[in-house]
């Protein structure tokens, strides 16, 4: 429902590829005319065939391309602020690191009030990492009118490095449309060669360091002498996928399977026995939410933003942080020999998923801090 005037948002973002934050894009620009928000899209660099812009092409907004050098330069700058004077937008919502920094800077030159999302709760794994990190935290509290945390998690470790003041960064739990797609099961089984009485795991994070993919293949390998149905279904794309075939290959190689990038994610669900996301840092990842959307349990670590949207022993359970393969598989063998405990999981994720996690309640959230900063 329109609370208010229409505000004219700019969403810039590093590029359009198939992370979370390009994912959450669409379901934002989804819902966002139902709370009076304009939205138009900006990217900075066209990699991988950007296919989160085909997503949103096909709701009718068209991205526009900003390119900017490799580096970080004024010529960047000075692109990205000639970008925003054309869009000439109420606000600008600012994505990932290059964005942060260059439409902060630019925005402000432009006396456009600038709001932007931390997606992370780890920053950095080296000294040059580290330091973009301290750079663009430092463009956050020079130009930006409020820094959105997408948990408490994130947002206490953001704090706890003192890159920013309390009162200026804000909590908003990420939602997504979450449309289940029951019936599809069957049909996505058969696409990728599973059998009806296949047990299938599945793991739907981008294929990068940290996500445990190398912990599950582990897994679910010690598992198959007592559950030879057991299959992996690992989605997604990333710098690792190599390495994790490579593993895959080792440890399993006629169950697991590679689904590569996926928009139909909700339909895979639907196939799906139980979600697994070992990962060994995760700020809010969209992976659960998905599941709890489509009424699959989950297994999960207890770290960062998974705390806060996993219930243990209600919707899923949880893991100690970076657990051995054991620990996964003895999790993975309680659902499996238990399916009524699954369902319950399952049922009680997707009424915690209506309750605190769908668009509509993340947009009116993000409506209400838009209304703030602009004021």
């Amino acid at each position: 429902m329109i609370t208010g005037r229409e505000i004219r948002v700019h969403a810039l973002i590093d590029s359009l590829t198939w992370g979370g934050a390009e994912a959450l894009l669409f379901d934002f620009a989804t819902v966002a005319p139902s709370e009076g928000i304009r939205l138009s899209v900006g990217f900075l660099k066209d990699a991988r065939g950007s296919p989160a812009a085909l997503r949103l092409r096909k709701i009718g907004i068209d991205p526009v391309l900003a390119p900017i050098p490799q580096r970080l330069s004024p010529s960047a700058l000075q692109g990205v602020r000639s970008h925003l004077r054309q869009m000439r937008p109420d606000l600008v919502h600012t994505h990932l690191g290059s964005a942060d920094i260059l439409g902060g800077i630019a925005a402000r030159s432009l006396g456009i009030p600038v709001v932007s999302t931390i997606h992370a709760a780890e920053w950095g794994q080296d000294p040059r990492e580290r330091l973009r990190a301290r750079l663009t935290a430092l463009v956050r509290r020079r130009c930006d009118s409020r820094v959105i945390a997408v948990s408490d998690s994130a947002r206490m470790k953001y704090l706890e490095r003192a890159w920013d003041t309390p009162e200026r960064v804000i909590r908003v739990y990420n939602g997504i449309v979450g449309k289940s797609e029951p019936g599809a099961g069957p049909r996505v089984r058969a696409e990728f060669g599973l059998e009806p009485d296949h047990f299938v795991v599945a793991m739907t994070s981008r294929l990068t360091e940290g996500k445990g993919h190398d912990l599950a293949i582990e897994a679910v390998a010690a598992l198959r002498d007592r559950f030879p149905q057991l299959r992996l279904l690992i989605l997604g794309e990333g710098k690792m996928r190599s390495e994790v075939e490579r593993i895959a290959a080792a440890n399993l190689p006629d169950a697991a399977i590679f689904g590569g990038y996926r928009q139909d994610v909700m339909a895979v669900l639907d196939a799906t026995d139980v979600l697994l996301h070992p990962s060994r840092s995760d700020a809010f990842p969209t992976s659960l939410l998905e599941a709890m959307a489509a009424s699959v349990p989950v297994v999960a670590t207890a770290v960062d933003g998974v705390l806060e949207i996993v219930e243990p022993q209600k919707t899923g359970l949880l893991l100690e942080p970076e657990p051995p393969s054991a620990s996964i598989a003895r999790a993975l063998e309680t659902l499996l020999s238990q399916p009524d405990l699954r369902r319950g999981f399952g049922e009680r994720g997707r009424e915690r998923f209506e309750r605190d996690f769908t668009a509509e309640r993340w947009i009116q959230r993000i409506r209400g801090v838009y209304e703030s900063v602009v004021a």
